[in-house]
């Protein structure tokens, strides 16, 4: 198996990592984590917008990948908190997805990068933010001790789009802020989150 012209074994560790609202799996984020990670094979799905296909669809991509580590940032740290039974990181992690009236709007959207099916559009409808709204209700359900362990939380203390930290803090012990914002650079991957991985991996 070839990954960014590294040759991946079998004993290569896993990285699974869930992209945020409108974007992809070929985000800009996902192409710096390969590059600072070349030691572990980083997945990127494209999620399907709509919660009622996206949960279902990441659970089963899980299951079958059987993921060393999960990431995701904004809505989809909301969909990494909900990956039980893996170890998972949450960066600005998006719990309130439905009530994001700046973000989540009905009507027809671009997406910010290439996706595998080469969708170019989205559709939001009230009844995907009734979806969300729903979901986001149970998102804390099903929670295990071992969940409980072995989930972190990065939350970037100059982050103006969401506000979870007291969220996460009553429900996961592993919460840590850092100097950045909202979206992720390279400057926070290297600083943040890729210490974070490694302790997580080496643990």
């Amino acid at each position: 198996m070839r990954l960014s012209g590294v040759v991946c074994d079998e004993a290569m560790k896993k990285i699974v990592y869930f992209h945020g609202y409108g974007s992809s799996g070929a985000s800009g984020t996902v192409e710096m984590l390969r590059k600072l990670l070349p030691e572990y094979e980083v997945l990127a799905p494209d999620i399907p917008v709509d919660p009622q296909d996206a949960l279902p669809f990441l659970r089963e991509f899980c299951a079958a990948e059987q993921p060393d580590l999960v990431i995701g940032t904004s809505m989809g740290g909301m969909y990494a908190q909900q990956m039980f039974g893996f170890r998972k990181i949450c960066v600005n992690p998006a719990f309130n997805m439905s009530t994001m009236s700046k973000v989540l709007k009905t009507g027809v959207h671009k997406f910010f990068n290439g996706r595998k099916d080469n969708q170019k559009e989205f559709r939001i409808t009230r009844e995907t933010i009734q979806h969300f709204n729903m979901m986001e209700r149970q998102q804390f359900k099903g929670i295990t001790g071992f969940d409980r362990e072995n989930t972190y939380g990065l939350f970037g203390i100059h982050d103006n789009m969401v506000n979870t930290y007291d969220t996460f803090k009553k429900y996961y012990s592993n919460a840590r802020r850092f100097d950045g914002e909202h979206r992720l650079n390279e400057k926070v991957l290297r600083t943040e989150v890729l210490p974070l991985i490694r302790q997580i991996m080496t643990k």
